[in-house]
Parts: structure tokens; C-alpha cells; sequence
């Protein structure tokens, strides 16, 4: 088995960005995966106090397909964060410093339309970096793998092909029989120098029938699961033990 690629996804919902290695650090995500949010004006989250709540609060594809379409990107080095709308339109700005999310927040509520919530007071959107938080699904920060063995036998019984960008896993993992991932649950997997703990299934949500290219609801892949295996998992949770780097091509192997 091996890294067929590997993401991240800087900002909650919107586009990944391929990477070519990535370094891991025990009980942290991948570097700047779901590091920067909007959090809708009626949501619960509170910066002062950042805690985690669940994706609804949140710019997200399960309330919001029309995201997928925004083409983000993420240049750490300038600490700049770049949209491209589907007109062509781009914009950039620090996700660090008070400006730049207040301008964030104004071009997503924008961008959004009617589906921007506003809460008491007329409370706006509002764009959240906070260092060492994660805005992921998981109440805790983990890596997410899919075995494409298992994505292979969910489009078998779809009778049509699901993009994996629909499920925004972290590692997609090749070389690999349909649902293996399943029997690492307890166990661990080492990646070059790197341990992690396999912690539980991914449960998928309504977010996985937008079509990543056309940001329609074409599909329904939780159905699918459920009427082709019993069940609506794609997937599991990983906890990093031990840090390293990793890369597309590594072995992973059930320690």
C-alpha cells in the first residue's frame, strides 16, 4: 500500500491544494489543513473562545455547493490567502491581520448571496484564523485516509464514477482492498518514521453530492452507501503519534 496523493484544505469547504510532501506533528493535522473559516453570523463559534462546532455554523458544502467553484490558494510563505471567482474575478489578502479577514468575510458574504447568514444585531460573516486550531469535522485534529480500493467498489455499486475530491480526504491510499482501512480501527500505521492511530470511520454527509467541477448536487454517494454496504463510511480518522515527513509514493503499513 502507498500515498497515491496528499492534501490539504486551507480553508473549510473550499478547494484542496495537492502537495507534494507534508510534515506531521503528533496530535496536529496537516500543516494549514482547515486552518482558516467563515463563520456564519448566526453560528456558534466563538473566537475568544474557540472551541469546536459542528460544520453548520460554518461556510460549508453541505449548506453551500456554489463554493466549489472558488479556487483558493494558500501562499504560506507571503501569508497571503488568493480567491478566483468562476467570473475571473480574484482577490487577495493576509488571513492573519484584522483587515485582511474583515475583507475576507466581505468578498465570501458576497460571494455567498442569500445563502450569507446574519445573526442578532445584524451580526455579519465574519473570516477566523486562530493559531493551532483546526476548523475540521473531527473534535479532535486528525488525518483522514481513503483507501481507493474502497472508493472503486463504492463507484461499482453506484454504476458511475465518484470523484474523491468529493470526499476531501487528506491521503488517498493506493494498492489497497475494498474497506481494509476498516480492520486498522485500534491498530496503528507507520508511514516512513510517522505513527499513527487509526481512531474511527468516517461517517459522509450530504456535502459529498456536489460535483467538484460543476458545483451541482449530481449524486448521492451516502445512498449509495447505504443500499450497496449497509452502512455510510468512506474512510477513517487518524491520530499522529509520531511526527515526519511524508510524501506521495510512501509505503503504509498496519504496524
Amino acid at each position: 500500500m502507498r500515498i497515491e496523493s496528499l492534501y490539504r484544505y486551507p480553508v473549510k469547504g473550499l478547494t484542496p491544494e495537492r502537495l507534494n510532501q507534508a510534515a506531521l506533528s503528533p496530535g496536529r493535522c496537516i500543516p494549514w489543513d482547515r486552518a482558516f473559516a467563515l463563520a456564519q453570523g448566526d453560528g456558534a463559534f466563538d473566537a475568544a473562545n474557540p472551541a469546536w462546532v459542528s460544520k453548520s455554523n460554518f461556510m460549508c458544502l453541505l449548506k453551500n455547493a456554489s463554493i466549489t467553484l472558488l479556487q483558493t490558494r494558500f501562499d504560506e510563505a507571503a501569508g497571503l490567502l488568493g480567491f478566483t471567482a468562476p467570473d475571473g474575478g480574484a482577490f487577495e489578502a493576509s488571513p492573519f491581520s484584522p483587515e485582511g479577514q474583515a475583507a475576507i468575510a466581505r468578498f465570501l458574504t458576497y460571494y455567498l448571496g442569500d445563502e450569507a447568514r446574519f445573526g442578532p444585531a445584524g451580526r455579519a460573516p465574519s473570516f477566523h484564523y486562530v493559531e493551532a486550531h483546526s476548523f475540521c469535522d473531527h473534535q479532535s485534529q486528525v488525518v483522514s485516509l481513503i483507501g481507493l480500493g474502497s472508493l472503486q467498489a463504492l463507484e461499482q455499486a453506484a454504476g458511475a464514477v465518484r470523484d474523491k475530491r468529493r470526499f476531501r480526504a487528506n491521503l488517498y491510499v493506493e494498492d489497497i482492498e475494498p474497506w481494509a482501512e476498516f480492520n486498522w480501527l485500534g491498530r496503528e500505521i507507520a508511514i516512513g518514521e510517522t505513527r499513527l492511530a487509526v481512531q474511527e470511520r468516517i461517517d459522509r454527509c450530504g456535502a459529498t453530492t456536489v460535483n467538484p467541477d460543476t458545483g451541482l448536487r449530481d449524486a448521492n454517494p451516502v445512498l449509495e452507501l447505504k443500499r450497496g454496504f449497509g452502512h455510510i463510511e468512506l474512510g477513517v480518522f487518524a491520530e499522529v503519534l509520531v511526527g515526519g515527513q511524508i510524501k506521495p509514493g510512501d509505503a503504509v503499513c498496519v504496524v
